[in-house]
């Protein structure tokens, strides 16, 4: 999928009559223009959706976003409450990074993300870097990643003489969803601009499935899926006199919801219930003191606090209750350096401290020490761009009871290249290394009688062999994108939960090797009556192999919840009336064991999303409608096996901007 932007310009200048002498106005022109979306001429795969464009498409988070990128494997355990995690190539949800306006974000007690926390109300653009994003001024964490998901929050930006703008957005749909949001940006002098966002979101989530055993066929309803949940979030902009950029950003989100539990058989209850808090304050400062020198500095103080309650005979006193607090401390500074022309480098140092805090039985209240550096250069032409890196990582950690983990000392290379081999055609052909590693969780390490203080890092070599083209090939057609990349992961010393003689045990055991083809195809055109069409697709075909033990049954098989065949694709008819977007999301069949036999299978599933918008202005004023329907078809499937996702759903949302 691809972002679809308008750019415009005004040409406004004052030309000297060289006979004459006088000044003669040049009224001023809007040149408007589509851009191609993805970014064909990096060295990695990037892919890129504006909010624009995941409105029109009726995209329900950013969770549902991800799924349309070419090569990521969602996990969602169903409902709006469920944990959503991504995946991307197949290498696990832990070497994915996260980052929110640039700064990274972290759970180091599950070591991933959950992304269905995040809201789409202020997001304007997402991204998807496979490798590394381009930006030589990131920090070492984001070097570091195998691949990064970058989060971009919408600048406030002001188009006429005024100070302020509000915005008031109310949606509600299917099963009980209610979502107002508020927003409000203002601008202090001619330097300083806020915003303040605010939403609140609830839902039952108790949508009807039905519950196939054997020949009984039976109508239920999913249970202990209702989520109530408050985001808000504050941002201070100021460009500074000498040229700077500060952004400082306060976040606070606060959810309570039930964990729906897997429907087996006759028995979908599930009493399970999670409660977060997660709160930040994040600073970075960017500034360009020459032609030749850069500098970003970015500080964060992130709080993490969760509980999580179960009833049931299993448990002592018939209840389970556990509670967890971390706390990370980060402070991160990347320079950058251009000593000759065409020859750019950069290095990035980051320092962070975790702790954890934990009524878990036995949890030794751990404390991390981690140092990440990062040197990085790059050389360009106008024909070859060649990039690498070296990331050196040094982790210690301190415990008040048992042993310590061993010392994490090492170094993780990466080499890119593209090459542009005409001068006057949009075609690029690159190639990319990448060694990384993932390091274990807090939970990997100390979790009651299932951590291991002895696990090493799970590492993974990424090759990536691609071709890019773009152009437009008539005049209504704005411009045609094809990407097309070949890949390939090895994944060793996997770390997996194993059983032992009387409990499992998080171990170094897997292996796997992960090969792969990504292709994605966007197209605009312009048409009479100021008639728009965008159309954009993605595939992926994947084999994710275990190899761990040549003499096991399961040697060489399909990974669990990986799909051979994936992909999407997306229509918008933009009018000066109404703007129609319609897409699809497949996803072939999968097994949800290790193995492949006709038993573990999940079916594969198409859902179809289908939205109506409008937009209409008066007065200064702005009010746009929109209508969804998702799973048109209504189509009963699994993302994860015994875990039903919703059916048809509807959803509306009206925007009042002021």
């Amino acid at each position: 999928m691809g972002v679809v932007a308008i750019l415009s310009f005004d040409v406004s200048a004052a030309d000297v009559d060289s006979i004459t002498g006088k000044v003669h106005r040049i009224d001023e022109v809007t040149v408007t223009s589509r851009r191609a979306p993805n970014k064909v001429a990096t060295a990695v795969p990037v892919q890129t959706l504006s909010i624009d464009d995941m409105n029109r498409l009726g995209v329900q988070g950013v969770a549902d976003a991800v799924r349309r990128f070419a090569g990521t494997n969602v996990r969602d355990y169903g409902g709006i409450g469920g944990l959503k995690t991504v995946s991307v190539r197949n290498m696990g949800a832990h070497h994915t990074a996260v980052s929110y306006d640039g700064t990274p974000v972290s759970n180091c007690q599950a070591g991933q993300v959950d992304i269905g926390r995040f809201s789409l109300d202020n997001v304007g653009m997402l991204s998807l870097a496979v490798g590394q994003t381009e930006d030589m001024l990131q920090s070492a964490r984001l070097y570091a990643s195998a691949a990064v998901l970058g989060i971009t929050t919408e600048r406030p930006y002001f188009d006429d003489s005024r100070n302020a703008r509000f915005r008031v957005t109310m949606s509600g749909g299917s099963f009980g969803y209610v979502s107002p949001s508020v927003r409000w940006w203002q601008k202090i002098g001619s330097r300083v601009t806020t915003s303040l966002d605010g939403t609140f979101l609830r839902a039952d989530g108790n949508y009807p499935f039905t519950l196939v055993n054997g020949k009984n066929v039976t109508r239920e309803r999913r249970n202990n899926s209702a989520i109530d949940s408050w985001h808000g979030e504050a941002n201070v902009y100021y460009d500074m006199p000498d040229g700077g950029d500060l952004q400082v950003k306060g976040y606070y989100f606060y959810s309570k919801r039930g964990l729906p539990g897997a429907v087996v058989l006759y028995n979908p209850v599930s009493t399970e219930k999670l409660w977060d808090r997660n709160a930040f304050v994040q600073a970075r400062y960017r500034k360009s003191f020459s032609p030749k020198w850069e500098l970003q500095a970015q500080a964060k103080y992130n709080y993490g606090w969760n509980k999580d309650t179960e009833e049931g005979p299993q448990f002592t006193g018939n209840h389970y209750e556990a509670v967890h607090k971390q706390n990370e401390y980060y402070l991160s500074a990347t320079g950058l350096y251009r000593p000759v022309k065409n020859v750019t480098l950069a290095l990035a140092q980051d320092g962070i401290v975790n702790t954890l805090v934990s009524t878990m039985t036995g949890c030794p209240d751990p404390v991390r020490y981690t140092s990440l550096t990062a040197l990085s250069a790059r050389w360009q032409s106008s024909v070859v761009t060649l990039s690498g890196s070296l990331v050196g990582t040094y982790i210690t950690e301190r415990v008040k009871t048992g042993d310590r983990p061993h010392d994490i000392k090492r170094l993780a290379p990466s080499l890119s290249v593209s090459v542009k081999p005409f001068a006057g055609e949009m075609l690029y052909f690159r190639a990319m290394y990448k060694s990384t590693f993932r390091v274990p969780t807090f939970n990997d390490l100390y979790y009651d009688r299932l951590g291991s203080r002895v696990l090493r890092p799970e590492k993974a070599d990424e090759f990536d062999v691609g071709v890019t083209w773009s152009r437009s090939l008539f005049p209504a057609m704005d411009y045609l994108s094809v990407t097309v990349d070949a890949y390939y992961n090895d994944v060793t010393d996997k770390i997996v939960a194993f059983p032992t003689t009387y409990a499992w045990r998080m171990t170094n055991y897997g292996k796997a090797r992960v090969t792969g083809l990504d292709v994605t195809l966007s197209t605009a055109f312009s048409l009479p009556w100021d008639i728009a069409l965008v159309v954009s697709g993605a595939y992926t075909w994947q084999r994710a192999l275990n190899v761990t033990d040549k003499d096991s049954r399961n040697y060489k098989a399909q990974l669990p919840y990986t799909p051979e065949h994936s992909g999407n694709a997306s229509l918008i008819v933009e009018t000066p009336w109404v703007n129609v977007g319609y897409s699809v999301v497949a996803v072939g069949m999968r097994y949800y064991m290790a193995e492949n036999i006709k038993a573990n299978e999940i079916d594969g599933y198409a859902e179809q999303t289908f939205s109506l918008s409008r937009e209409f202005r008066f007065r200064g004023c702005g009010l746009t409608l929109r209508g969804e329907i998702v799973n048109l078809a209504d189509k009963q499937y699994d993302v994860i096996k015994f875990y039903p996702m919703p059916g048809r759903s509807w959803r509306l949302t009206g925007i009042f901007k002021f």
